[in-house]
């Protein structure tokens, strides 16, 4: 591990650069892995992975604009229409346009959504636990600060570069 003029470690080098140890091919292996696991618990409700986490985002939330969704699950809107599309089709959310300003879209569970995820952090909590599965409390609560450091570093970054830059004089 080399250090970079600030004194700060470098983890990564192109020189020595493994998949094995890539930052962002542990972290998606682990919610690929994850993913499919709670796919298979939820097909019996005939839901997929695209289906059940804006609907789980909306019962954890409530009620939500289609933009923030779009926003909250980093998709595009013609992608997200199409989901939510079959997700009224099954009865399962509701969208109504807003009376204050017509271009917002407000989207909430119906009656049969609510019952349909009710289960979904019962189904969350058993697959998490299996993958959890050999860890300590202390390692558990190690994972989740560092988790919450490296999303504070990425969203700090997020924000560095979204600034306008300021013309030089």
């Amino acid at each position: 591990m080399e250090e970079i003029a600030t004194g700060l470690p470098e983890f990564y080098q192109p020189s020595n650069y493994k998949r094995s140890e890539s930052l962002g091919w542990l972290l998606h292996r682990a919610r690929q892995l994850m993913t499919q696991q709670i796919d298979q618990r939820l097909a019996q409700q005939g839901l997929t992975h695209a289906q059940w986490l804006p609907l789980f985002l909306l019962r954890m939330s409530g009620p939500s604009s289609v933009a923030s969704l779009v926003r909250e699950l980093d998709t595009d809107a013609g992608a997200m229409t199409r989901l939510l599309d079959r997700l009224e089709a099954k009865g399962l959310c509701l969208r109504q346009r807003c009376t204050d300003d017509r271009r917002v879209v407000t989207v909430a569970l119906t009656e049969e959504g609510q019952r349909v995820t009710a289960e979904l952090p019962a189904v969350l909590s058993d697959v998490f636990n299996d993958h959890l599965k050999g860890f300590s409390s202390e390692e558990w609560r190690l994972l989740l600060s560092l988790l919450h450091r490296l999303i504070g570093n990425g969203e700090a970054l997020r924000q560095a570069h979204a600034e306008p830059k300021t013309p030089e004089s």
